[in-house]
């Protein structure tokens, strides 16, 4: 964790030859918060238990045990897989976040080191409340305030364009960001459940 020098650190909006370092940023994250959720939605009991009678069907049908037994979990995986990355804004970053009332900034370190981003969509169907996204921090900057002062700009933004109301979907196994949306104001206003298990918990903030 490295000593900032808080004057150095600044935020503004992401330029267009910006856009693939962020996405890179943005990648690095995912791959950490995708691992950890996967393996706990795999040891889920229900979880297992399904690929357990998954597994038993296919040996009728194969030869082998053991690819019986990893089939049913590939699957699963793949499918998790493909479900996290169903995120329209990161086909066309920039381009998304260029429209209407929407916007993504990026925390720069000393001038010219992106060490961060953060993202601002208005909720559809829901007047004056609008959604956090894409809260990143890069490794290197990790637990060194930079993504407490990217959500306290997100919040000034979001008062600045009439928001009352800020929400934020955040992975349950993503401990570090729950902390922060906690010790922030935030509470947990409704969630996203799989299989009966929480994957996603909705945190809310009145503005």
């Amino acid at each position: 964790m490295p000593t900032l020098e808080p004057e150095q650190l600044s935020i503004r909006e992401m330029r267009e030859d910006e856009a693939s370092v962020v996405l890179e940023l943005l990648k690095d994250g995912f791959k950490d918060t995708e691992n950890r959720l996967i393996l706990y939605v795999l040891t889920r009991p229900l979880a297992l238990l399904l690929m357990a009678v998954g597994s038993s069907g296919l040996r009728f049908f194969l030869n082998s045990f053991v690819v019986a037994l990893v089939v049913p979990v590939l699957l699963t995986v793949v499918a998790l897989k493909l479900l996290l990355w169903r995120s329209p804004d990161l086909r066309q970053l920039y381009a998304y976040y260029n429209t209407g009332q929407r916007g993504l900034w990026v925390a720069v370190y000393d001038e010219d080191d992106i060490c961060g981003c953060v993202a601002l969509e208005p909720r559809d169907g829901e007047p004056h409340t609008a959604e956090l996204k894409r809260l990143a921090v890069s490794r290197w900057y990790r637990r060194s305030g930079v993504g407490r002062r990217l959500l306290r700009f997100l919040e000034a933004q979001a008062r600045a364009q009439g928001c009352k109301c800020l929400v934020a979907q955040v992975s349950v196994v993503t401990k570090a960001a729950i902390g922060l949306f906690e010790s922030s104001g935030y509470s947990v206003s409704s969630g996203r459940r799989w299989l009966g298990y929480t994957v996603q918990q909705v945190f809310s903030k009145e503005l």
